[in-house]
């Protein structure tokens, strides 16, 4: 009896903390919500240890996956299947949603006067938004997390520019090595206070957005909640068995409990990254693979957002009283979607930018903004769930696609 319970609590006793920590937080934040500023700062500590150990990770782990893939035709396949997967995902969640739209229309809600949400909206070009996106003009802007695209743009040449050094790099092949499983140690060490840390951040996510939820959102809000709950339960279950059968189905969703939880009480991308990474390893995909597809993933896959950027446009063209389902505006918001799933950071609310490219786009009037932002800033908790979450089974199917086979999981994973 020992036996078995240690055995039980080695494998599942950081999900109970984890657990624990969050409902705690959320019990302090709906009914001692005047604490909480007095716990934030301790959430806020963690989240910071995570963005500051991501960056250094997201180099390592890429560069030193794409110097170690073996054959330039291998890593042509990699690519090849993470556009595909990356871009089926985005386009399947957002067609979906546009179905359960068609069947389940929606009221305009009522929203306050927000023109001052655009004073922040950059007057420029959209060659220099893409510009900034993509690249950086100095190298210390690489290490922060707001430029994380061209952070992994640059880990990806410096992979493939170690590669063509051929013998003479291998020292800085054994430090990028060297230097991946460093930073997957730290983070392990990070994350063994994440009840406490996620707990904290919890209850400031409950005691701050949980009132709004009832107001006047909550129609669409409700729907985008049960039909992103059925699409995560569902979609990935379907995404998990093509990967790997039944088995891809359970190895899956034992271990996606730690990135839900973390993606849930963080509202980030980036912070939920390394349990994504701890995750894939258990399950059994190639580090070749993983440390190349969740990275990447966490800033271009994105189905959370996609499901919302759909949302947001329906609900604009209801206030404007515009006919969504016309084809041609169909055609145009699958397109802004899958711009803004690229765009969207993997920061809380960082889909404010992928916001005003739709509204930009659309040409959508001022009275349109306040909807937008606030239905963007109110179903990011869920969004962040899908985003995250969705990259693990996204190198998965990777695996499957470039024909990989799953490695042998040890006890110490």
């Amino acid at each position: 009896m020992t036996y078995t319970t240690n055995i039980f609590f080695q494998n599942y006793g950081s999900i109970i903390l984890l657990i624990v920590g969050i409902l705690a937080g959320s019990i302090l934040g709906i009914y001692l919500p005047t604490i909480v500023p007095y716990i934030k700062p301790i959430g806020d500590i963690f989240l910071n240890l995570l963005f500051v150990a991501v960056i250094p990770l997201v180099f390592f782990a890429i560069s030193s996956s794409v110097a170690n893939i073996e054959g330039t035709n291998q890593l042509g396949k990699i690519i090849g299947a993470m556009t595909g997967v990356f871009l089926m995902g985005v386009l399947i969640s957002a067609c979906a949603t546009i179905a359960v739209l068609y069947f389940f229309p929606l009221d305009a809600p009522i929203v306050p006067n927000g023109s001052e949400l655009l004073d922040n909206n950059p007057d420029d070009t959209w060659s220099d938004k893409m510009v900034r996106f993509l690249t950086v003009s100095e190298f210390g802007k690489l290490l922060s997390r707001e430029n994380m695209l061209a952070l992994v743009i640059f880990s990806f040449l410096v992979g493939i520019a170690t590669r063509k050094s051929t013998a003479v790099a291998q020292p800085f092949l054994s430090f990028l090595n060297a230097g991946n499983e460093v930073m997957k140690n730290l983070l392990i060490l990070i994350m063994k206070i994440s009840p406490i840390g996620l707990g904290a951040y919890f209850a400031y996510q409950v005691s701050s957005l949980g009132p709004q939820l009832f107001g006047f959102y909550a129609k669409p809000l409700g729907l985008y909640y049960l039909f992103g709950t059925c699409y995560f339960f569902v979609g990935f279950t379907v995404f998990a068995f093509i990967a790997n059968g039944k088995y891809g189905i359970t190895s899956y969703w034992k271990n996606n409990i730690v990135p839900t939880l973390t993606a849930l009480g963080s509202c980030s991308s980036l912070a939920t990254m390394p349990a994504n990474l701890l995750a894939a390893k258990k399950i059994g995909v190639p580090d070749t693979i993983a440390n190349v597809v969740i990275p990447l993933g966490t800033t271009l896959h994105k189905q959370g957002s996609s499901i919302s950027s759909i949302f947001k446009i329906y609900v604009a063209f209801l206030l404007i009283g515009k006919d969504f389902f016309d084809p041609m505006t169909l055609v145009m918001s699958l397109g802004i979607t899958v711009l803004v799933s690229v765009v969207a950071g993997g920061i809380p609310n960082g889909g404010y930018i992928g916001e005003m490219l739709m509204i930009s786009v659309l040409d959508l009037p001022i009275e349109a903004v306040p909807a937008v932002m606030i239905i963007g800033t109110l179903v990011d908790p869920l969004a962040t769930i899908l985003n995250s979450t969705g990259d693990t089974v996204a190198s998965m199917l990777v695996t499957k696609f470039t024909g990989n086979k799953y490695q042998v999981v040890t006890a110490e994973v």
